[in-house]
């Protein structure tokens, strides 16, 4: 969780190629050529209160070069996407305070119908109060903060998956790798690309995971969430405690993969991270100054924020405030090169 909520997301500087060296291009690369708001849906919306589309939108990129993701020189963010209805492409900018939405493909009614969820319309930051002199001041500093909701399980189910027991840049690769091999070019100008089904997940042969650099127990994972997938989907519209369970349900998925998955499919607020190699020893520095809190450490010291602790762990990291590294960075691995 730590080094996944970059709070001001950068324009790509460039164009991210159609493909990694070994992964062949889908055919369908390559066919753009039209231009922005051609055969688009759109819809304009203005939001209750201050709005950072980066801050709400950051958490869905999967790394600079994620293919479902990009943020264009002129502040819009384009994010492609699989809907219950078929593949979208949505685009939303910010012009004279407010929300401008541009939507492609089969989807783009469903994503446009859910424009204000994902930007966080069901937040209520309003709520949250305070009780540490740094968590204020961050939240003062940040008062566009808020929690998106996608109401999409599986496509933060497998990235973060991916995630689990790896570097991030490791858990990036295998993303974008996967995602242009199996994914397909997403409708509308940007060349961005629409995640595999849930069959297509399910299908990936072993030496793939393995040339991505995916091991057996990660990608076991994935294939049983794959094959459950609208009971998973379910759980988008389920509170806190059996959302988790659900998913959980699932071998090799548990509380620090559930709750990474909620935060965005369901935007809870409460979903802590529990299980980070670095979030309790970053919250613990910043409250106290100790170096070594652990998670039961950190659940005691985000205690008084009961019902916003996932809010308040974001304000956190955001903060910068993160304790000097005193120990090796996780040792990267490429088990496609074995």
């Amino acid at each position: 969780m730590a080094g996944r909520f970059d709070p001001s997301p950068r324009p790509d500087p460039s164009p991210v190629p159609p493909y990694e060296a070994g992964v062949p291009p889908c055919p369908r690369a390559g066919r753009r050529g039209a231009t922005a708001g051609a055969g688009a849906k759109t819809r304009s919306w203005s939001a209750d209160g201050p709005l950072d589309l980066g801050l709400v939108l950051g958490p869905l990129r999967r790394g600079p070069a994620d293919p479902t993701f990009r943020t264009t020189p002129d502040g819009s963010v384009w994010r492609a996407t699989r809907t219950p209805a078929g593949p979208a492409t949505l685009r939303v900018a910010m012009a004279a305070g407010r929300v401008e939405a541009e939507a492609w493909g089969e989807g783009a009614d469903w994503v446009l119908d859910r424009l204000p969820e994902l930007l966080g319309a069901a937040d209520d930051p309003t709520v949250f109060v305070p009780r540490h002199r740094l968590v204020h001041a961050s939240h003062r500093r940040r008062p566009g903060l808020r929690l998106t909701r996608t109401g999409l399980v599986l496509e933060s189910l497998i990235p973060s998956v991916l995630e689990q027991k790896v570097t991030s840049d490791e858990a990036y690769r295998a993303w974008r790798r996967l995602v242009r091999q199996y994914g397909e070019p997403a409708p509308g100008p940007q060349d961005l690309y629409v995640m595999p089904t849930a069959r297509t997940w399910a299908l990936i042969p072993s030496w793939d995971w393995h040339k991505a650099g995916v091991d057996i127990k990660r990608s076991a994972t994935i294939v049983r969430a794959a094959r459950v997938a609208p009971r998973l989907e379910e759980a988008a519209a389920m509170e806190l405690p059996l959302a988790a369970a659900r998913l959980e349900a699932v071998p090799g998925i548990g509380p620090w993969t559930s709750a990474e998955t909620l935060q965005r499919s369901n935007g809870f607020a409460d979903a802590v991270t529990t299980g980070d190699l670095h979030l309790p020893r970053i919250v613990g520095y910043a409250l106290t100054g100790e170096r070594d809190t652990d998670d039961a450490g950190m659940l005691e010291l985000l205690a008084p924020y009961a019902g916003q602790r996932h809010r308040a762990a974001r304000l956190i990291l955001l903060a910068g405030h993160a304790p000097p590294r005193r120990i090796p960075r996780m040792p990267r691995t490429d088990i496609g090169k074995l």
